[in-house]
């Protein structure tokens, strides 16, 4: 496997490198990022060979396919960090919540998030290549809530590494929060920003592109990479259960290979619909990949008008803060495969000059052959939330977003899978506001709803509430790259 850069080269790194030094290394020229060169194939003839097979062989099988340069046994013992999860048989269970409607259930990990779906094996791979190459690394992640926990978890107490994690001070739910600063690690740093997840992004890949910062770790003994899904190794992972989807609905007898399915999507910062987009180039038979943003609906904006405008806009702070996100990262590398580097460098430069750029009729086309989006107010997801609480089934408010999408723009004759991306205790306040239920505390929400409708709270949740701050560091953004520094030097 080969990956080139979404703006070109710039003369100063190779026009192509191998997995292992892109996710080492994940900066590309001209502030871009990395993407395959090629993807493999994983049509018919790949799903009837693993229609069988459990969710740890299907994914050794797809990283096989990429050719990624890890060797069989580091492979192995990354995708057995999935034997922690709720079930190791299958850690994304499947259920039918609807007629021909699906949800797959990406928060059965250790912090209750998708993301512990590609940063547990993620995090495994990233150490042990530095390891090898005795080298050590500052890891740095900027998060709207859910990457900080996974990063945390996956790095902690790893040799050779140290984190620096960057949130939005405010712009989390309680549990994100208490996830984050409660992670006692001597390698963990973890600091609260006056602003919101852009500015901690803006943040990360300023400092990933920064000679005179890399110039300052080196003098520390450090090199430097990024867990956020600027990173390729992050996509890669979460390329996988999209095509498992796919197949435990042919196990449960709901489709037949060859069948298409559409797959809704709650998106913020593009990673997970990516690498379901990536999934239906290889040749898994998706009709529509349907986006579902909140009300800073800039991906909605995006593919139904082919403009994306930040220009004088406020992010707005939701009941879904794990997708209040105006500057959408991935996007970027669906751009360079739909257009190319030249052209995609062009809007990137727009974007980063003038906050906005605007595709051309043909490109927006091009675009909607694979994509619709559309989005839901609070109040919508707490109305979504309250109707499937009657049926049953408990949701959080990003999952809710992808119920009015679907609604909105799914096709009730196509089988259609919806992504949960984080279990209802990570939102319990909101998800109670939802069924008429008053909390002020996380906690107090909790316990309401576990008494009413009989559902259990996960104890890694449960003991957050009873563990000592560690990290209580707040800055303002000019003040990020010092506070980082302060860290790395401190010992």
């Amino acid at each position: 496997m080969q990956l080139v850069e979404t703006r070109g080269n710039d003369g100063k790194r190779r026009e192509r490198v191998g997995f292992s030094q892109a996710i080492l290394d994940p900066g590309a020229s001209f502030g871009g990022l990395y993407v395959p060169e090629s993807l493999p194939d994983m049509g018919i003839s790949f799903l009837s060979e693993y229609t069988m097979s459990d969710y740890k062989t299907l994914a050794h099988a797809i990283l096989k396919a990429f050719e990624i340069d890890i060797e069989d046994d580091l492979i192995y013992e990354a995708l057995d960090r999935y034997d922690s999860f709720d079930d190791a048989s299958n850690p994304v269970p499947v259920s039918k919540i609807g007629q021909k409607l699906y949800v797959s259930e990406l928060w059965h990990g250790p912090t209750r998030a998708f993301k512990d779906m590609a940063l547990q094996p993620f995090g495994v791979i990233l150490s042990a290549l530095a390891k090898m190459r005795e080298e050590n690394y500052l890891i740095m992640a900027a998060t709207s809530g859910d990457t900080g926990p996974a990063t945390l978890e996956t790095f902690k107490n790893r040799e050779g590494i140290k984190v620096s994690c960057l949130y939005p001070a405010g712009g989390t739910s309680d549990v994100q929060r208490l996830q984050m600063v409660t992670e006692d690690a001597p390698n963990l740093k973890v600091i609260g920003v006056n602003g919101n997840f852009d500015d901690t992004q803006k943040a990360l890949k300023s400092l990933l592109s920064s000679d005179e910062f890399r110039a300052k770790l080196q003098r520390e003994g450090l090199r430097l990479s990024a867990a956020n899904s600027v990173n390729f190794g992050r996509i890669i992972f979460q390329l996988i259960y999209h095509v498992h989807s796919y197949l435990e609905l042919m196990r449960k007898n709901e489709i037949v290979l060859g069948d298409e399915i559409d797959l809704v999507v709650p998106s913020g910062n593009f990673g997970n619909a990516l690498g379901a987009y990536y999934a239906k180039k290889a040749g898994l038979p998706i009709r529509k990949i349907i986006i579902a943003s909140n009300v800073n609906k800039i991906l909605t904006e995006l593919f139904t008008t082919g403009i994306y405008d930040i220009k004088d806009r406020e992010l707005i702070l939701t009941e879904s803060p794990a997708m209040d996100i105006l500057k959408s990262s991935n996007v970027e590398r669906l751009l360079y495969d739909k257009f190319g580097p030249e052209r995609t460098k062009e809007l990137m430069k727009s974007l980063d000059e003038e906050s906005r750029y605007e595709l051309s009729p043909e490109e927006l086309h091009l675009l909607q052959e694979d994509f619709e989006a559309a989005y839901s107010e609070d109040s919508d997801c707490e109305s979504v939330i309250a109707e499937f609480a009657e049926k049953g089934y408990i949701m959080d408010p990003h999952t809710a977003t992808s119920i009015k999408a679907y609604r909105e723009k799914g096709n009730g004759e196509i089988p259609t899978v919806i992504y949960s991306t984080a279990q209802w205790t990570k939102f319990s306040t909101t998800v109670a506001k939802a069924l008429g239920l008053e909390a002020q505390r996380d906690l107090d929400a909790m316990k309401l709803i576990s008494e009413r409708f009989d559902i259990a709270i996960p104890k890694v949740i449960e003991e957050l509430f009873s563990r000592k701050i560690v990290h209580d560091t707040v800055v303002e953004k000019d003040g990020i790259e010092k506070e980082m520094l302060s860290f790395l030097t401190s010992e």
